[in-house]
């Protein structure tokens, strides 16, 4: 669709609408459709409706629904598939709906779906709890609880969705319904993982678990010749490591961190990302635990405000680069993963833009509470079997690079794709088409149920713009 065509798209959009209403010719609406990942920048959508409320959403959905027009949502913009902003669409852009209440005696955290996590940490660290979440400040709340959500603190409280306790949702046709196990349980246990398929959720009410406001964090950097001992020693390690500790093994090219000699910046190197949220006491201990793996660089960890530790990721994952990411579970950490990420280190191309690395291949440690306290089938993200989350991300600044990262991350999946699992992780990779999607939720039982669940909740599709459960005719 031109943006000519654009302009006039949705001429009958709802007066009554109160928040908002952004299209391509107006001042607001380049800066309104900026999304995280800009290998997508050339879709425009053809209207961006900004609800105040809830009653707004209900008369976005109520419109889109009479008329048979799908809809995409935006909260954070994260979307890895640029499925925030698709070309000539109608976007729910859910950015002005910022509210936080906590209730500090029960520990409940209520949570509007424009909330992002950064402000999120504030929030819950006034009153010194967490939400279990993701790990760059600028994700929203909404794309990544709906997806499942793993992060720092996945291994001591499990994920984002096994703290959820409701969500207030607007049904494609208008109505407002509450989700939660005694309410609507269908549709909360499918929101629970299965992404924005099924409702526009408007609010989140969380259980929030006590934490901080100090934690230990930091990295440990070693060399990119020690990379395949490192991994293999953490592999180790990690079969008797505390709960409390996060780690997540990133193999990349080093920041221009001021301790790190300036010999490093830029090169190869094996960093371990760390979060200790133990006893202080014990923080040295597990510190030079992991230093003693290999011969570090230098070891950059710490205590730090939990607000603060939640942003250190944020500084390699700015808005406005372009992306491509690929991603899956690991039973174990092979020798042969080990070797790949080791190669691809090696081999990967260096960064479009200085200081910024251009290539992470990330291994996210699971086990503890989100392998352990949860049934698989208690919610429809998956972690049976899940030891090890992999994760290879390429981005990068200019369409004349593009073919060149995008066969960086493709080479490094082929080449741990027979150690992955079937099931996976929905928000960490690009969707990889109807087959890999119908495998991602684990037993072929819990993907039926998630199609009919989309069936009863979204007969029209019109909630398609997102790794999709298509309704299959009848």
């Amino acid at each position: 669709m031109s943006a000519r065509a654009n302009a006039k798209a949705f001429a009958d959009f709802p007066a009554s609408f109160r928040g908002a209403v952004l299209r391509p010719a107006d001042a607001e609406f380049t800066d309104a459709r900026r999304i995280f990942n800009m290998l997508f920048d050339q879709d425009t959508p053809a209207l961006i409706a900004r609800p105040l409320d809830t009653d707004d959403v209900v008369t976005v959905m109520q419109y889109a629904s009479t008329r048979g027009i799908p809809v995409a949502i935006r909260s954070g913009g994260h979307s890895s598939d640029g499925a925030s902003m698709p070309n000539a669409a109608l976007v729910l852009d859910m950015t002005a709906m910022k509210r936080v209440s906590i209730n500090p005696a029960d520990r409940v955290c209520e949570v509007q779906s424009g909330v992002l996590l950064g402000e999120l940490d504030i929030e819950t660290q006034k009153y010194g709890l967490i939400v279990p979440a993701g790990t760059v400040s600028t994700t929203g709340v909404a794309g990544l609880t709906l997806g499942g959500g793993v992060g720092f603190n996945m291994r001591r409280f499990g994920a984002t969705v096994d703290s959820l306790l409701a969500c207030d949702v607007v049904t494609t046709d208008g109505r407002k319904v509450t989700a939660s196990k005694h309410e609507n349980a269908d549709l909360f246990w499918a929101l629970r993982g299965g992404g924005g398929n099924f409702g526009v959720v408007t609010g989140f009410t969380f259980q929030g678990h006590s934490l901080g406001p100090t934690v230990f964090s930091g990295m440990i950097v070693f060399h990119a010749s020690q990379a395949a001992e490192v991994l293999a020693n953490l592999r180790e390690y990690m079969l008797t490591a505390p709960r409390e500790l996060a780690i997540i093994a990133a193999s990349t090219a080093c920041p221009p961190f001021p301790p790190v000699p300036a010999e490093n910046h830029g090169k190869p190197v094996q960093m371990l990302i760390v979060v200790y949220s133990g006893s202080p006491n014990s923080a040295a201990g597990v510190i030079n635990g992991l230093s003693g793996i290999g011969s570090p660089i230098v070891t950059l960890v710490g205590p730090s405000p939990w607000v603060q530790t939640n942003r250190m990721l944020d500084i390699v994952a700015p808005y406005g680069r372009r992306l491509q990411t690929r991603g899956g579970y690991l039973s174990q950490l092979t020798d042969s993963v080990i070797n790949a990420t080791v190669n691809n280190l090696l081999n990967a191309p260096p960064p479009t833009t200085a200081p910024l690395p251009s290539t992470v291949q990330n291994l996210w440690c699971m086990g503890g509470a989100i392998s352990e306290d949860f049934d698989e089938d208690s919610v429809a993200f998956s972690r049976e079997g899940a030891a090890w989350f992999w994760e290879s991300i390429g981005q990068w600044d200019g369409a004349a690079h593009d073919l060149e990262y995008i066969a960086w991350t493709d080479r490094t999946l082929r080449d741990v794709q027979n150690d992955l699992r079937l099931n996976g992780y929905v928000n960490l990779t690009q969707d990889l088409g109807p087959e890999w999607l119908k495998g991602l939720y684990g037993s072929t039982r819990k993907y039926q149920r998630l199609l009919n669940t989309k069936i009863k909740w979204d007969p029209q599709n019109l909630l398609r713009f997102n790794k999709n459960f298509k309704p299959e005719p009848r």
